[in-house]
């Protein structure tokens, strides 16, 4: 009978040199199915993802041939429309106030800088459904 059939039954009876066998039977079980199910896994996502991204036209690759230079077009003159900013000045005036408890005449707005949005796209959907809730 071998030790993990006798602590199926008992393990009052084991002595603790058998237990710490038995116990290392089970882990070194429990690692090697988790791994091997890893290993599945692994090679699943690769035939998923050589099935549903095929690369298109693999043996058709031309080699890059230098293009002709491109001469640049003469810079049209951009009308930029100033803005008259002082609502939004006002806005952000009033919303700094407001977080640090004190009066807007404390405060001294001198630059507005608008910061490119890097924030994924999930982050994004869950603060429009947190907002869109109410």
């Amino acid at each position: 009978m071998s030790i993990l059939e006798k602590m199926k039954v008992s393990s009052d009876s084991l002595s603790l040199s058998e237990k710490l066998i038995g116990s290392l039977q089970v882990t070194l079980f429990g690692i090697l199915v988790v791994f091997v199910a890893l290993g599945i896994l692994y090679v699943c996502i690769n035939i998923m993802n050589k099935v549903l991204n095929p690369v298109a036209n693999k043996g058709n690759k031309k080699p890059l041939t230098p293009a002709a230079p491109v001469v640049a077009a003469e810079p049209q003159p951009v009308d930029e429309e100033i803005a008259d900013d002082s609502e939004l000045v006002a806005v952000i005036t009033a919303a700094i106030a407001a977080t640090l408890e004190t009066s807007a005449h404390n405060i001294v707005v001198r630059n507005i800088t608008r910061l490119p949005d890097c924030t994924p796209a999930w982050g994004r959907l869950g603060r429009m459904e947190n907002i869109n809730r109410w």
